[in-house]
């Protein structure tokens, strides 16, 4: 069995923080994405070795299990169970020596064959007399990029994870980061193991227009110096359309005005919205005409 070094292909080292690893995930993710390199099998193969090496290297737990077993870290609770049952016993288990993280296996045995948990992890030409267990399969991780516009409506999305291609529902309301697990939808398991599952990272990218916080959006209305000073009406963009704001005579920049249930829907809360909160601001008048820079001064002088 081939090893894999997961730490090699996230491009970090052993002693990387989680922190560390996170970045070199999402720069690496990003680079290998199949939305980005369409008919490409060399980066599909790709992004899915950096999805696997995430899977394990991004949790504590099973990091540890991988630094002390390599690529069999997923047999790692069988391997210390058998140990243990066979030091309670007085006797040998009839292993050698293991360099798990090498991918080399070196094995003694007094009676010349393998114990039957050697062989439920590796394999012999032979079926074990106590049988084989299951194991579970790998769990598959995936990012899915969406607009503002995207993520505010529950719609569907085609996602290629490992050649298979899922089509999904995307619920309104989701969060940038918000993490989202598909049950069963990972790597096969193993001799009659239950399957993985795919967990979902939904990446939102910056919008020209609103800014999010929560579940209010954020949006800046600049007004020209006249309809500040006389009042007027002012054309606002909302997620589902345009509305008609009236501005009082004398508004002041950096204004306020918060529009109720205007803002970006509330996640698995049908009819549920946040608030948009327009702030004004005033667009002071440049390259005046003479006569205008006059008229400005017989307004200096009347104050």
């Amino acid at each position: 069995m081939a090893y894999i070094d997961y730490y090699k292909i996230l491009n970090v080292d052993k002693s990387a923080s989680q922190e560390d690893v996170k970045k070199a995930y999402k720069k690496m993710a990003r680079k290998y994405h199949p939305d980005l390199n369409p008919n490409n099998p060399e980066a599909k193969l790709r992004f899915q070795e950096i999805n696997e090496a995430n899977e394990v290297l991004s949790d504590p737990e099973k990091r540890k299990k991988y630094d002390q077993y390599g690529e069999n870290w997923k047999h790692a609770d069988e391997f210390e169970a058998q140990r243990q049952q066979a030091q309670q016993g007085g006797g040998s288990t009839g292993f050698g020596d293991f360099d798990f993280g090498g991918g080399s296996y070196h094995f003694s045995s007094g009676e010349g064959d393998y114990s039957d948990f050697f062989e439920s992890l590796f394999g012999s030409g032979r079926k074990s007399s106590r049988g084989r267990s299951g194991f579970r399969g790998t769990d598959y991780t995936a990012e899915l990029h969406l607009t503002l516009q995207e993520a505010a409506k529950t719609h569907k999305q085609v996602l290629t994870v490992n050649g298979k291609n899922l089509r999904i529902t995307v619920p309104a309301g989701v969060a940038d980061g918000q993490v989202i697990k598909l049950k069963g939808q990972g790597g096969a398991g193993t001799n009659g193991g239950p399957d993985g599952d795919l967990y979902i990272t939904f990446i939102i990218s910056e919008d020209p227009v609103f800014k999010r916080v929560g579940d209010d959006l954020y949006v800046t209305a600049p007004l020209d110096l006249y309809t500040a000073v006389l009042g007027g009406e002012k054309i606002i963009d909302t997620l589902d359309g345009k509305v008609k704001l009236t501005v009082q005579p004398g508004i002041q920049g950096n204004s306020k005005v918060r529009l109720r249930g205007k803002g970006f829907p509330v996640y698995k809360e049908d009819g549920r919205f946040g608030d948009l909160i327009v702030t004004y601001t005033v667009d002071v008048p440049v390259n005046l005409t003479k006569r205008q820079k006059e008229l400005f001064e017989e307004l200096r002088s009347l104050s």
